[in-house]
């Protein structure tokens, strides 16, 4: 599928038989990640966000991604699909904010060194600066989502990225950008986490330089 993205080979791609949740695979996506030129976004009175991009094993040892459902009388995108994240607080990094609303959202506690890269910023059109920051969590056999702010949490095979109908375009009559989206537990989840998940496919796990900030969101999730 000819998607319109940017996209080069620079890293080694990670083999759709090797996603288990395996030390190779941590090193295969930190090596990516760390040869992938990530673009950072001015905020130009936009607000800084991070959200992070969580890679966890099932209970069948399947290499994962976290995904959650935002409660529902949540104020802004209450209901929809999110990674966990939230705003950056002043004099805070990316990925000590992506660290933190892993743990204030699910109660998952990980250290610093969990670090495996960033991807690129992606500019909502709510308002915010997103930095998408991609950590290891080891087996995390628990989670405790915070019931204010997460509906559900799902861990979601990575092997659902690289699916024939993934990702999915469309256009709307409200933008000249492609709408993207992923087929996910069941349903369609929209960008910016569409875009997201995208370009971790396509860097950390595919080796290519693809970029997703051209992609659109639906109206739904402007406000």
């Amino acid at each position: 599928m000819d998607d319109g993205a940017e996209a080069s080979t620079r890293g080694a791609p990670v083999n759709r038989s090797d996603l288990r949740f395996e030390p190779r695979l941590r090193e295969a996506v930190r090596s990516n990640l760390a040869s992938f030129e990530r673009r950072a976004l001015e905020l130009e009175g936009r607000r800084a966000a991070a959200v992070a991009v969580t890679l966890l094993a099932d209970a069948e040892e399947r290499a994962c991604f976290l995904l959650t459902r935002r409660a529902a009388r949540l104020r802004a995108h209450g209901g929809q699909w999110a990674l966990p994240g939230g705003r950056v607080d002043p004099g805070e990094s990316a990925p000590d904010a992506a660290l933190r609303e892993l743990a204030e959202e699910l109660g998952l506690l990980l250290p610093s060194h969990s670090l495996l890269g960033l991807l690129d910023d992606y500019a909502s059109r709510s308002g915010f600066v997103i930095t998408p920051v991609v950590v290891w969590a080891g087996s995390a056999e628990s989670l405790t989502p915070n019931p204010s702010e997460v509906a559900a949490a799902y861990r979601v095979p990575l092997a659902e990225l690289e699916r024939p109908d993934a990702p999915r375009l469309r256009f709307i009559p409200e933008s000249e950008r492609p709408v993207i989206s992923l087929p996910l537990v069941g349903t369609q989840v929209h960008a910016p986490t569409a875009a997201i998940l995208y370009q971790l496919r396509e860097v950390a796990l595919r080796g290519r330089d693809t970029r997703v900030a051209h992609f659109e969101q639906p109206v739904f999730a402007w406000k």
